[in-house]
């Protein structure tokens, strides 16, 4: 589904460009709530952060695991795939976006 959507959006965005991002956030979150998904942008934080150690071994700094700093040459090399990879399934273009969901 997600590659699907990347493909709708190309290199823009899903939003329409007659809607601010603020805009289709509410429309998001009212058909999300009528279905009985509430909060659902908390969904994504789990993703990542889950994808996120399936895919280097160990916790994402914002729930504790090691911050970039104390990894070593090669966990780095780890760490910036991962993060290249969820910022990518979680529909970003920037890796640095990424840190929000999983920490820096």
């Amino acid at each position: 589904v997600l590659n699907l959507a990347h493909q709708v959006a190309q290199t823009g965005s899903l939003i329409p460009e007659t809607l601010l991002y603020i805009d289709q956030l509410r429309i998001f979150e009212r058909e999300t709530a009528a279905v009985g998904l509430g909060n659902s942008h908390g969904l994504r934080h789990a993703y990542a952060q889950e994808r996120y150690r399936e895919l280097t071994g160990w916790d994402c700094p914002i729930v504790g695991g090691p911050v970039v700093k104390e990894l070593s040459a090669v966990q780095r090399s780890i760490d910036l795939n991962a993060r290249e990879i969820v910022s990518r399934e979680l529909g970003h273009e920037r890796v640095g976006i990424v840190a929000i969901y999983i920490g820096k």
